[in-house]
């Protein structure tokens, strides 16, 4: 039955999305985490990437977290000589993290997740309804 192809297809979005959820979570959590030490990075920001899978026992396309990545651009410095990971110029590296950035994008995937557990919640409504039409 398709109905039961497009819960699926919604479900694998919804687990897409809550995965890209955690690693924006980190990112926001961590956006002013900087380093230990003057040799150390601060934290790095993460990104996700998605798939589009077969799924050979459904025979359709669901969408997969592929890979967590690190975001390539520099970081920005800010003077705190008292800060341990100053640097001898007492400059402290930041963490590459935009949270009005995040914020958007962590906007964005609440709606896709929103969106997809919509279409989960009207294929299981159109199935009961089917059901209930066969029982009488």
């Amino acid at each position: 039955m398709d109905l039961y192809k497009s819960m699926d297809i919604s479900a694998s979005g919804m687990k897409a999305e809550t995965a890209r959820i955690r690693v924006i979570s980190e990112n926001i959590a961590n956006s002013e985490s900087t380093a230990t030490s003057p040799n150390e990075l601060p934290y790095r920001r993460k990104t996700i990437t998605f798939r589009d899978t077969l799924d050979r026992k459904l025979g359709v396309d669901v969408v997969k977290a592929d890979h967590v990545g690190y975001d390539p651009s520099q970081f920005e410095t800010r003077y705190d000589p008292g800060n341990p990971g100053a640097d001898a110029q007492g400059y402290v590296k930041l963490p590459n993290v935009n949270v009005l950035i995040e914020n958007v994008d962590l906007k964005q995937a609440q709606r896709s997740y929103q969106a997809n557990l919509n279409v989960l919640s009207a294929a299981k409504s159109m199935i009961s309804k089917t059901l209930d039409l066969l029982k009488s």
